[in-house]
């Protein structure tokens, strides 16, 4: 574990901010040299190196082979994170930039992509969002033939979302049956959630087997089979700006970015842990192999969750990026993306 923060000496704190704040704005090693002529301490190279030196001997900083400079560690980004950062809020125009995104009109999965782009461009990270998929009561079903075997499903929330669904089509379907079908199940699941008329559909054709004829009957059953598998894929994950973590130091590093990349593939994984963030009101920051996930590409996750009606956790958004992440900037970014996400759900 990294020593306290208070253990440090005023000349050791200022001089590992200095190291911090020069890294994360160039993602370089940062020498005594440069701290000397930059940071205002008054100290000659000479005395700067001694105390870094000191820092790399507590495991805060880290000396690359490559360079006579330092960079800090993920335990030194951590002790910094949790007992130095000073938090930069969110500009007026950062603000209105997230604002507008969240309220893009249409469906609320579209103004959620839309927000967790704008997070992404104003952080120079991916933007990460997870929210349950939401149950809309649903309009219409209606089935569209594509060939003698396929048929496309298309399903109308009353929010005016569409979502459509290729299907195999029973044998000795026609198009009269396809019609009779999709009348059916509009007429059972209009105004209900996709469970409530999944169950409406099971009990109704369950009870009277006449109420269909055979072909259409196996239809409602592929449909619901189909609807049920997608229904049973949650969390909904929307990653959004990956491009943006290719930058020069990166690329220097094509390893680690490739790495990251496949990690962000990963989506069932990224989701686990953005799960583990939804409890509680706090902030998660996760540096590098303190997950296991980023042990290998040595990437950061900020995450907090937001609510919706009656208070209760309804997603979690955030960003990844590098560890060399400008977290006094970003944390207070995210922090107000949740905020305005919770307004958008409530």
């Amino acid at each position: 574990m990294a020593p306290p923060v208070t253990e440090l000496t005023d000349r050791a704190r200022d001089i590992f901010r200095a190291v911090v704040d020069g890294y994360v704005e160039s993602g370089m090693p940062v020498g005594s040299k440069t701290i000397a002529a930059a940071s205002g301490l008054n100290l000659s190279p000479a005395s700067i190196r001694g105390v870094m030196q000191e820092l790399e001997e507590l495991g805060l900083l880290a000396s690359p082979h490559t360079s006579a400079g330092r960079i800090p560690t993920e335990r030194g980004l951590r002790l910094f994170v949790d007992g130095m950062m000073q938090a930069l809020e969110p500009s007026a125009e950062e603000r209105a930039a997230i604002e507008a995104r969240a309220g893009h009109h249409g469906p609320v999965e579209e103004a959620l992509a839309a927000t967790t782009a704008a997070l992404s461009g104003l952080s120079a990270c991916a933007g990460l969002v997870m929210v349950p998929k939401r149950e809309v009561p649903l309009r219409s079903i209606g089935f569209i033939g594509l060939s003698a075997t396929q048929a496309m499903a298309v399903l109308v929330s009353e929010d005016g979302s569409v979502e459509n669904r290729v299907i195999a089509l029973p044998a000795g379907m026609t198009p009269s049956a396809l019609i009779e079908a999709g009348n059916y199940m509009t007429a059972t699941l209009a105004g209900l959630t996709l469970g409530e008329a999944r169950a409406r559909i099971e009990r109704q054709l369950a009870a009277d087997r006449h109420a269909l004829d055979g072909a259409a009957r196996a239809l409602v059953e592929a449909g619901l089979v189909v609807w049920s598998e997608d229904d049973a894929r949650r969390p909904v994950l929307i990653v959004r700006g990956q491009g943006r973590l290719i930058d020069a130091a990166a690329a220097a590093d094509l390893e680690r970015l490739r790495d990251l990349l496949d990690d962000l593939e990963g989506k069932q994984e990224i989701a686990q842990l953005l799960d583990s963030a939804r409890a509680g009101d706090a902030t998660r920051i996760f540096i590098g192999a303190e997950n296991k996930l980023f042990a290998l590409s040595g990437s950061s996750v900020i995450a907090r969750p937001f609510r919706g009606p009656g208070g209760r956790v309804v997603g979690v958004v955030g960003v990844i990026g590098p560890t060399r992440l400008n977290y006094a900037r970003v944390v207070p970014m995210v922090d107000f993306t949740a905020a305005t996400l919770a307004r958008l759900m409530g």
